[in-house]
């Protein structure tokens, strides 16, 4: 019996993949290091890798997704795998940092799971059900990368190159998993017909589609930009400000990975049924200005702690706006929008960590007053702030109507069935 295409498969997969990724976390820049020659060398080294992993994704994460509308999601899927695990094993056995930084860039190429995986999710749930669902790939995500770094840590402390191993075995097993069980979600009429447009500019054209993706991509941006400066700050504030151990900011990463996934697969659908999507993702702007605001703030380390449980209230905003801008686009076009989006984030996880490392430089001097070092903190507040205010000029403008929903979108899902 043909399987038919259901949450459950997906799911899987993502964390399948995800906590592949999360494994080889704590040890690629010791990997790093050692292939570089020294810490100096290892850290400029690092955030190249960084960098250029991030544009990778900028440029083809569209590409993937537009080829996901044309020739269906499990195509792709399984396209992008296969990369994954030749990545992780050429990452295992080489002994030079160039062939490992080429290993990046093609794991960057091709680390479209995430998007397509969204699209997947798109294809088989109905409107008023995405927020939701989109909700339960993001919980699936975090507790991915609870898992990962915390065995990948175990595995690298025997042998730096085991966790790349592992993480490689993972991706086989996933690819095993997606060829022989995991069906396609897109329909063969809700395919895309068009040719010759696989541009990452042309793809992010679809975000100014309709006045509502303008404005929402607009805050979207703030709100990576805002995250990417407290992922590249973290360690570094918190080891400076409190003096945490490696073990402490493990547990308190490790303790955001947990409140996500609370949030995410259990918060969202509740807090969308009391407020409804657009005060649910409001009230998730709030949150990110409050917390960054108080991790600023914060004189001793159990606040960092507090404010980690108030901060998690604003991930309920990541799967309302990706269930607003599904809604804005019809079938044949859920994978390049889940590409366009990715593009985004990607191209300002480039651009936060530079800001966020730049300005934690700036004030972390013993002859600066210590509530100023929180200065990245502050300027993630404002980008929250400024994305606030975008989001209620934006819903303004464009009133809640059963409009938002475009005709073309009132398919039929792809059933759900674990048959």
């Amino acid at each position: 019996m043909q399987r038919q295409a259901s949450i459950v498969f997906i799911l899987i997969s993502v964390l399948i993949n995800v906590m592949g990724l999360g494994l080889v976390i704590p040890v690629l820049p010791k990997l790093i290091e050692e292939l570089a020659g020294g810490v100096q060398a290892g850290a400029l080294y690092n955030g190249v890798f960084i960098a250029v992993y991030a544009a990778m994704q900028f440029v083809f994460a569209p590409i993937l997704g537009i080829l996901s509308d044309r020739y269906g999601r499990r195509p792709v899927l399984l396209l992008s795998l296969a990369g994954t695990v030749i990545d992780y094993l050429v990452s295992a056995v080489t002994g030079s940092l160039w062939v490992l930084l080429g290993a990046r860039i093609a794991a960057g190429i091709l680390g479209a799971s995430i998007s397509t995986a969204n699209a997947y999710i798109a294809d088989i749930s109905a409107p008023a059900e995405r927020a939701r669902n989109f909700g339960l790939i993001g919980a699936v995500f975090g507790l991915g990368f609870v898992l990962g770094p915390a065995i990948g840590g175990l595995l690298g402390n025997a042998d730096i190159r085991l966790p790349f191993y592992f993480a490689g075995g993972l991706a086989f097993l996933n690819l095993l998993y997606g060829y022989f069980v995991l069906p396609e979600s897109l329909r063969a009429e809700h395919r895309s017909a068009k040719k010759g447009m696989a541009n990452p500019l042309a793809a992010l054209a679809i975000l100014r589609k309709t006045p509502l993706t303008s404005g929402l991509s607009v805050s979207l941006v703030l709100l990576f930009l805002a995250f990417g400066i407290l992922q590249s700050v973290w360690v570094l504030y918190t080891t400076y400000r409190f003096h945490w151990t490696i073990l402490e900011t493990g547990l308190s990463l490790m303790l955001v990975g947990i409140t996500s996934s609370l949030v995410q697969a259990g918060l969202v659908q509740l807090i969308i049924k009391r407020l409804g999507e657009r005060r649910a993702l409001l009230l998730g702007q709030s949150a990110g200005i409050v917390s960054f605001t108080l991790y600023g703030l914060a004189t001793q380390g159990w606040m960092m702690y507090a404010t980690i449980a108030i901060g998690s209230i604003g991930n309920v905003g990541g799967p309302v706006v990706q269930s607003l801008l599904s809604k804005q686009v019809s079938a044949r076009e859920q994978g390049t929008i889940q590409g366009a989006l990715a593009a985004i984030q990607s191209l300002t996880g480039v651009f936060g960590p530079l800001i966020g490392g730049y300005v934690f430089a700036l004030f972390a001097k013993p002859d600066v007053a210590p509530w100023l070092v929180g200065m990245p903190f502050f300027i993630g507040a404002v980008l929250y702030f400024l994305g606030f205010l975008n989001t209620i000029w934006t819903f303004r403008r464009i009133p809640e109507s059963p409009a938002e929903v475009p005709p073309e979108a009132s398919f039929k899902p792809v059933p759900e069935s674990t048959d």
